[in-house]
């Protein structure tokens, strides 16, 4: 039984090509999901946001392509391609896409 689904196993990829961009659209793919552990690859097509939330666990974005807005709390951070933050449990955070891009989303439930 495979952990990690929806893609290609024992194999390297260019994990930003595993989503793509739609215009008008945010792009998700779910790579693992359970009571402990979220993995998604969201694509982000320009001016898309996820409005404020919050999430039970701590949640890591890593941009691979693009630069992202978030907003952690009353913090914003512009976060480019190779770059991290994580956005703590239990602390409103958004998501706004000042142009298109990719992240993977981990999210680490309690």
């Amino acid at each position: 039984m495979a952990w990690i689904k929806n893609i290609t196993q024992n194999k390297v990829l260019p994990l930003a090509k595993e989503v793509r961009v739609q215009p008008g659209q945010i792009v998700s793919k779910t790579l693992a999901q359970n009571k402990a552990v979220s993995i998604t690859l969201f694509a982000f097509a320009k001016d898309e946001e996820i409005a404020a939330h919050d999430s039970e666990g701590d949640a890591m974005v890593q941009v691979l392509e693009g630069t992202g807005r978030f907003t952690v709390g009353d913090t914003v951070h512009c976060v480019r391609a190779g770059e991290v933050l994580i956005m703590p449990a239990k602390v409103t955070h958004a998501v706004y896409a000042q142009e298109a891009f990719k992240m993977l989303l981990t999210v680490v439930f309690p």
